[in-house]
This record gives C-alpha cells, structure tokens and sequence, in this order.
C-alpha cells in the first residue's frame, strides 16, 4: 500500500516529523470525476496519489480546459496546496481521472517542517521545478506544434498509458485535455480515420500503427 514512507524524502525527516505528518494525513477515496482542488482559494493540502490517477488543469474565462499534467501513483501534487508557496498563485483544479486514492496532508504542517527542514525543502523545490518543466513543455507545444501532431502524441501516451490501442475516450475529453473545442478534435479525428491512423467507433478510438508515421514526418 502507498503511504508517506514512499516518499523518497521519508527517511531524511526526523521521527518526531515524521509522526506529525502520519498522524495528520488523510486518506480519501475518490470516484472517478471527483474534484479534489478548486483554483487558489482551496488550500486543499498535498495529494499523495495512493492508487489511480489525477490530472490537474486550467479553465479559461470561457469554461475551456487544458491539462497541464497528469498526476499516477506514489506522484505528489504541490500546488493544491498553493498557500504554502508565498507569491505564487495558480487557479489549478485537480480531479480523479480515474477512481482514486489519495492522502491529503495538511498545508500547513507541511510547510511548518519545511521550515525546519532541508531535505523536504530541497525536495519540495525539485518537484516544483519538474511541475513548471511540464509546464513549459505544454506552452511549447501549443504554441509551435501543428494540432494534429499534438493529437497524434497525445494518442501515443494514452495507449501507453491505458496498456491498450482501443482508447475509451470521448472527443469531448480529449478537447478538455489539449485545449482545443470538441468539434476541431472530431474533425482532425476523422481525417486520422480517413488517412488509416485511426478506427473510430461509439465511445472508442482505435489507434493504429500507422499513426506512428505522422510522428517520425
């Protein structure tokens, strides 16, 4: 079972902080659609992703989605817990992707230890750096790569992903996830399925081997 003492921090903190944190944290199951963080104004705590899968995203002014990462198990979320982090605020929503398990540990203890603590302070800084490497990664995406190339990846990773090429995914979803209007993914979707990428059905999309040739063009 995933705990605290996953973390790979774990065995750098004291006994002392270490019963503070076990004692503090809580474990919650989360269905799938659950909305575990809404935007600055929640200071939820830190997720420690037990089983399952999360994924944190924005909301434009006009309601669009886009994902800015995907959180799997044993990965720890920071910013759901963004009343640690003076000057840095980010309207995140984090949700179950998937039905989850999560321990939820307190903002303000973890930031309490932190204070004392170097290994979970240097810690805290590598995640908070791998998180905005992500980040970065999807502006460049967005702003230099063609839709379909991004489409095309994002396929790619869902198989690996899932562990299977027949995706149960709605094209609504995959809007939500790369930022993009329900009706430009299903028209891209259906040129996949024209040029033989694809195989699309009720609820599914069968990704085919040949979608690997837009990627290495």
């Amino acid at each position: 079972m995933i705990d605290l003492q996953s973390l790979s921090v774990w065995k750098s903190l004291t006994a002392e902080q270490q019963t503070a944190l076990e004692a503090a944290s809580v474990r919650r199951t989360c269905p799938k659609g659950t909305v575990l963080h809404q935007g600055d104004a929640d200071c939820t705590g830190l997720i420690l992703v037990c089983a399952g899968q999360l994924r944190a995203y924005i909301l434009s002014e006009d309601g669009r989605e886009i994902t800015l990462y995907r959180l799997f198990e044993r990965d720890i979320c920071l910013f759901s817990a963004s009343c640690i982090m003076n000057s840095i605020q980010f309207e995140i929503m984090v949700e179950a992707e998937k039905d989850s398990e999560v321990l939820v540990i307190p903002a303000e203890l973890y930031k309490r230890i932190m204070s004392i603590s170097a290994p979970l302070a240097n810690y805290t800084n590598e995640i908070m750096a791998s998180r905005f490497s992500e980040v970065m990664w999807l502006l460049d995406q967005i702003l230099w790569k063609r839709f379909d190339v991004r489409l095309a990846e994002f396929l790619c990773n869902e198989v690996q992903i899932e562990g299977t090429n027949q995706l149960r995914i709605t094209h609504e979803m995959i809007g939500r996830h790369l930022g993009n209007p329900r009706e430009v993914v299903t028209r891209m979707l259906k040129y996949f399925q024209n040029e033989g990428y694809v195989k699309l059905s009720r609820g599914m999309i069968a990704v085919c081997d040949e979608l690997d040739t837009l990627l290495e063009a």
